[in-house]
């Protein structure tokens, strides 16, 4: 099965790239505040197919209170329109030529409350793909073991450092996640 010693760098970086993600994710939750990223998750229905509204149009920032979309095709304005408004954002967008204008609403405490808690939901399936990765990394190292690729000191020396940087990363997603709530509850 292992013919070849584990690479504990190739999971530390699988481990990486989950907090990684989780920082993406966030970038589209809402906070008092305007951002591009709050758009990245609109899907538009065009040409026949779906596609990310950043293929459609470019997003921009003049407010605070404030984004724009220019869409690139007057036949996709409405589409883009429809998008936005059925991407359970709570925006309402304005038509104005090719251009939809999206006034940012203050959030209700409600409102942030079931934020933070999908806030929650992303990091709880980030570090259930961090502890994934562990397993996979222990199992190779077990099979390594087993194949006598590496002796049972450095199969348990892999386990404690496969730990350590699960500990890590789930840390960093813990710090990632108490950083997002105080800016979502952050009025």
């Amino acid at each position: 099965m292992a013919t070849e010693k584990p690479d504990l760098a190739k999971y530390r970086d699988r481990m990486d790239k989950a907090v990684h993600a989780l920082k993406d994710e966030f970038v589209s939750l809402r906070t008092g505040r305007a951002t591009a990223g709050l758009l990245d998750q609109v899907v538009v229905e065009a040409y026949g197919s779906t596609m990310p509204l950043s293929a459609c149009g470019s997003v921009s920032v003049p407010e605070p209170r404030m984004l724009t979309v220019s869409v690139w095709d007057k036949g996709l304005v409405i589409s883009v329109e429809k998008a936005i408004r059925n991407a359970g954002l709570g925006f309402n967008p304005m038509v104005d030529g090719q251009m939809l204008r999206i006034p940012i609403p203050p959030l209700t405490e409600e409102r942030r409350r079931d934020l933070s808690k999908l806030a929650g939901k992303y990091a709880e399936h980030q570090r259930v793909a961090i502890r994934n990765v562990r397993r996979e990394a222990n199992e190779h190292a077990r099979a390594a073991k087993k194949d006598g690729v590496i002796s049972e000191d450095d199969e348990k020396r892999m386990e404690k450092e496969v730990q350590e940087f699960t500990d890590a990363a789930v840390k960093r997603v813990d710090e990632a996640l108490k950083l997002k709530e105080q800016e979502i509850m952050q009025v």
